[in-house]
């Protein structure tokens, strides 16, 4: 008898411990990123999914390696497991509508990463980073740089690139650069020797280095074989940076005839930080993404749970059907007077990333 009693009490305790571990487990998250060829999107996955777990959930992160059919795959697979919540940082943000459908359809919530899901009222929050303010903070900093570097050549040549334009991010970047390069444009302070202006010629496709690359070499060759030079270049992500940084080396560029252009980057990739140091890159853009997946966690759990999240921007993003509720969160610019401070300091990078 003592030994059936034991049997039963040890049972009692491994089913009160199943129904512990059971309440614990508060269902499936979907994370459906673009791709890991960028360094970013590698640290956005690990850094949600760690912050999702860490709140009771179970996590299918999932990486489409900028293939779109891939990511309508991985999503619909998701839908069909029954996820409580898909958070897409989407490679073309026009083309998730009929499977947002069947999430809405299946009560899922839909949470935009990064990159504003377009012409579809099934997506519920959008959480990224003041978009239109990391091209302001991108063209400021050339043009502090061209003061620094060239102060006695005037007007200053200045190469434009884009993003991606199937990313939405893309026109609010180029656009907040605009709104200070523009103006000194018009005012004669900075010519744009190639001509090329606009989202429809200078964009970037799947924010690709060697597109960026090829197009520098093409507008180099085109437009600066008469002697003249490059004093600054507006490249709206790190990657694209070091794409141009190669077309310049290439024709000679970083040497003491041919000084290094102010040339701007975004995400604060260790490459692009360790480019800050040696002099070739200018600056990048910070994104604590640590603090973005943190954000967004809170925010798909509060959705999950019923709640109603606070503090949200509902005028700035308009999606093509409608204003998506977003949070905004605080880039930085980061150059060689204090990369230390910013990005090795916190810890988003290590010092040996960038030796």
């Amino acid at each position: 008898m003592k030994s059936i009693a034991t049997l039963f009490a040890a049972g009692a305790l491994m089913a009160t411990a199943a129904t512990v571990a059971y309440a614990q487990d508060k269902g499936q998250i979907g994370i459906a990123m673009p791709t890991q060829s960028s360094l970013r999107w590698i640290s956005d996955g690990n850094e949600l999914k760690t912050a999702l777990e860490a709140k009771g959930y179970t996590v299918d992160l999932q990486f489409a390696e900028d293939d779109i059919p891939n990511q309508l795959a991985q999503i619909e697979n998701m839908v069909t497991k029954g996820v409580k919540a898909l958070v897409i940082g989407s490679i073309d943000g026009t083309t998730l509508s009929a499977v947002l459908q069947q999430a809405a359809d299946a009560g899922i919530k839909v949470v935009a990463y990064d990159r504003l899901i377009r012409d579809t009222p099934n997506v519920d929050l959008y959480t990224t980073f003041d978009n239109f303010q990391v091209g302001v903070l991108q063209a400021n900093s050339i043009v502090k740089g061209l003061k620094e570097r060239f102060p006695d050549v005037k007007p200053w040549n200045v190469e434009l690139f884009g993003g991606s334009p199937d990313d939405n991010n893309a026109f609010f970047f180029y656009d907040g650069a605009m709104s200070v390069l523009q103006p000194m444009i018009d005012a004669g302070d900075i010519v744009v020797k190639s001509g090329q202006q606009g989202m429809d010629t200078v964009g970037t496709l799947r924010w690709d280095g060697a597109v960026a690359q090829a197009r520098m070499d093409n507008i180099l060759s085109a437009n600066y074989s008469d002697g003249s030079t490059v004093q600054g270049v507006l490249a709206p992500y790190d990657g694209l940076s070091r794409g141009i940084i190669s077309s310049l080396r290439g024709v000679g560029y970083g040497s003491a005839d041919l000084p290094w252009p102010v040339i701007s980057g975004q995400d604060a990739e260790a490459p692009s930080v360790k480019a800050i140091v040696a002099g070739e890159q200018y600056s990048t853009i910070y994104k604590d993404t640590r603090e973005l997946a943190k954000t967004t966690a809170d925010l798909v759990d509060t959705l999950v749970s019923g709640g109603t999240p606070e503090g949200l921007d509902t005028t700035t993003y308009d999606n093509g059907v409608k204003v998506v509720p977003s949070i905004l969160l605080t880039p930085y610019e980061v150059d060689a007077t204090n990369y230390q401070a910013l990005v090795i300091d916190s810890g988003y990078l290590k010092a040996e990333d960038i030796q």
